[in-house]
């Protein structure tokens, strides 16, 4: 087995006392870990870092690393969201219609159906402006309030 297989078998398997013994091995003359701790840090900031490794087991270390307050080598995009750097702009729309009248009830829902319709074709469109979102919103409305 190559020594690229060797120490990618350990962080695969998240083998900690062959990757001290490998590393002590084939590289003597870097520095040492010295206690079970250090390696298990070395072992998982590998893990996060290396593609090879299986998505889940990556996760795994970055949780054990960030839970201890040590930094994750784990790529910004495979990071959970609230964890992700910089701030998430996230826009929506609510729409609600109410008929006192139960004979205008099928009107509200033809009157909602067309605001969030309208509202869906700016967002798809990528305009989140809410002045540009609201006035087009209330446009529909009053296309359906026209037309009955």
């Amino acid at each position: 087995m190559s020594t690229t297989s060797a120490f990618r078998a350990c962080l695969d398997a998240g083998d900690a006392v062959e990757l001290r013994r490998l590393w002590a091995v084939l590289s003597p003359h870097l520095h040492q870990p010295t206690d079970d701790r250090e390696v298990a840090v070395v072992l998982h900031r590998a893990r996060t870092g290396a593609a090879s490794v299986a998505l889940h087991r990556r996760l795994y270390s970055h949780a054990w690393l960030t839970e201890r307050g040590i930094p994750s080598g784990l790529p910004d995009e495979l990071r959970p969201p609230a964890e992700r750097g910089g701030a998430r702009v996230m826009s929506a729309v609510g729409v609600s219609v109410r008929a006192r009248a139960p004979e205008r009830k099928e009107l509200a829902a033809a009157i909602e159906a067309a605001m969030a319709a309208a509202a869906a074709e700016a967002f798809d469109s990528g305009i989140t402006d809410p002045t540009f979102v609201s006035a087009r919103m209330w446009e529909a409305r009053d296309r359906v309030l026209r037309r009955s």
